[in-house]
């Protein structure tokens, strides 16, 4: 039986910016319950859900205080239970976030680890004495402000751990506690139905044992990310990171039919150690962000293909994303003239496909004004354009005040262009990005050879680029126009379109060419 995770179709949902069903102008768990609807007739699979659990929100839930309980904010395990159930009649999987390299400042655990040097949990956290000469022990820097990784305790006079805020204190995992407590959090989720983990920045669990200083970057420029002076060799993607990996699949495989994803952003011959071994598997899809972070242009886009499916093990099924909820949206970065284009590709090249919230429909990024800026790493870094506000805007539902998200002014601004750019109007409209996203999906899952099927590359030149995807019995063929100006793609014999990304009924059969838009792409299928 081939996994449900290799030919299915993960949708990330941002909660807060979801639907709110409760006024507060917040998204909860009901309100993705009651668009479970929309989310099954869209066709996706699973359901990725960023975390929903009990925080102080430093770091918007990414600083957890219980593991295994839901904030009020966005429900109950009530709530839970029932969005696991309602999903599961439908046909929908859900995938959590899993948060296991820090907690929240005020956990229960931490607070009792910074109580004494002597109290039992104390070694649950990364502890350290101060430098010889006295100051942080060595040079690691956080993620979120490039200031030290180390945070004086006046209490106790030692230094703790936080690779991103200080109120996100890093768990010792090379304490056999905490590994099994954590990995019973993972046994609680799967025991209430939960399908599979998204493991954040999965990566940096493990550092280095000797606690060594993190080399300097020669490379480093003004206007850079502060974090990056340093090369994180001694903090991230260690050589026992792999051990965590493998802890990780030893529980998710205690139960049947479990994906887990793993964030990490590496070059692809270290990304594709991730996945283990046959005998020793870890991740099923450790991510592949390099379209996240590349441009969107087309001999890099072939050359990225090309490069992973050589570097992939015969075992190992590809992933791709375009969009997340810390990264520009694909719409913004790489034009809305190439929403259409970068769902097609991402929907037909050979590997399980993520969708960020609101990309079917086309939507941008969201100008934030000052006054109303959320995110902390905006607010500790000024002016770098770290903040990841505009990308978690309320979903756009309809064209009312508030978007059909809330009654209430929300969280966060809703887009200038909701009023256009939404379900509703997009539903109405064949020729809409959401109508063409619904085709597309559904095409899909009537192909073998475009959920399952083999690669190859049939064709690049300066603006188009084709790809074949196969089984024993169907053949499939992609092209994709990255040019501005329309031009004519010529297969090797006569080919019926199944689908064209901007004309909803496409002439059926072609003998001589296919005529792209700019911008533009299509399926076909050869005529034998």
């Amino acid at each position: 039986m081939t996994e449900w995770w290799k030919s299915g179709i993960v949708y990330q949902i941002y909660p807060r910016s979801f639907q709110d069903t409760n006024g507060d102008g917040i998204g909860d768990l009901p309100g993705i319950t009651q668009r479970l609807d929309y989310l099954a007739d869209l066709g996706v699979t699973a359901l990725w859900i960023s975390p929903m659990y009990p925080s102080p929100m430093a770091d918007f839930g990414y600083d957890v205080s219980n593991y295994i309980d839901v904030h009020p904010m966005f429900g109950t395990l009530a709530d839970m239970d029932k969005l696991i159930e309602e999903a599961h009649q439908r046909d929908l999987r859900i995938i959590l976030d899993y948060v296991p390299n820090h907690s929240s400042h005020q956990h229960p655990w931490f607070l009792e680890s910074r109580s004494s040097r002597d109290n039992p949990k104390r070694d649950w956290y990364i502890w350290h004495d101060p430098a010889p000469g006295g100051g942080p022990p060595n040079n690691w820097i956080s993620r979120f402000d490039g200031d030290s990784a180390w945070e004086w305790d006046e209490t106790t006079e030692q230094y703790y751990l936080h690779s991103f805020l200080k109120e996100q204190p890093d768990l010792n995992w090379r304490n056999p506690e905490v590994r099994e407590t954590m990995l019973d959090v993972v046994r609680f989720w799967y025991d209430r139905g939960v399908d599979g983990l998204r493991v954040d920045v999965s990566y940096r669990v493990m550092k280095d044992p000797a606690f060594r200083d993190n080399p300097i970057n020669p490379d480093w420029r003004e206007g850079m990310e502060p974090y990056q002076r340093l090369g994180e060799t001694m903090t991230k993607n260690t050589p026992d990171i792999h051990m965590f990996n493998r802890w990780l699949r030893a529980v998710n495989d205690e139960y049947d039919d479990r994906v887990l994803i793993g964030e990490m952003n590496l070059p692809y011959e270290k990304l594709v150690a991730h996945y283990g071994s046959v005998r020793e598997p870890e991740f099923h899809l450790p991510f592949n962000f390099h379209l996240v972070f590349s441009p969107w242009e087309v001999n890099n886009v072939r050359q990225l293909v090309e490069s992973y499916e050589a570097a992939l093990p015969d075992y190992a099924w590809p992933n791709w994303v375009l969009s997340n909820h810390d990264q520009p949206r694909f719409a913004t970065r790489a034009g809305i003239d190439n929403a259409r284009l970068g769902m097609l590709f991402l929907l037909t090249v050979r590997g399980t496909p993520t969708i960020y919230y609101g990309d079917e429909l086309g939507m941008e990024n969201v100008d934030i004004p000052p006054e109303l800026v959320q995110d902390p790493w905006e607010l500790l870094t000024p002016g770098l354009g770290l903040g990841r506000d505009p990308v978690r805007t309320p979903m756009q539902w309809d064209g009312s005040t508030h978007a059909g998200f809330s009654e209430v002014s929300p969280w966060l601004p809703v887009a200038n262009n909701a009023q256009s750019v939404n379900v509703a109007v997009e539903q109405a409209d064949p020729n809409s990005m959401l109508a063409f996203t619904q085709r597309l999906i559904a095409l899909r899952k009537t192909l073998p050879a475009l959920q399952l099927g083999d690669y190859r590359t049939l064709e690049t030149s300066d603006v188009l680029y084709a790809f074949e995807r196969f089984t024993k019995s169907e053949r499939v063929q992609v092209v994709l126009n990255f040019g501005a100006d329309s031009t004519t793609w010529k297969p090797d014999g006569a080919v019926k379109i199944l689908l064209a990304s901007h004309d909803p009924d496409p002439p059926a059969t072609i003998q001589d060419g296919v005529e792209l838009l700019g911008h533009a792409g299509a399926i076909v299928q050869p005529l034998e």
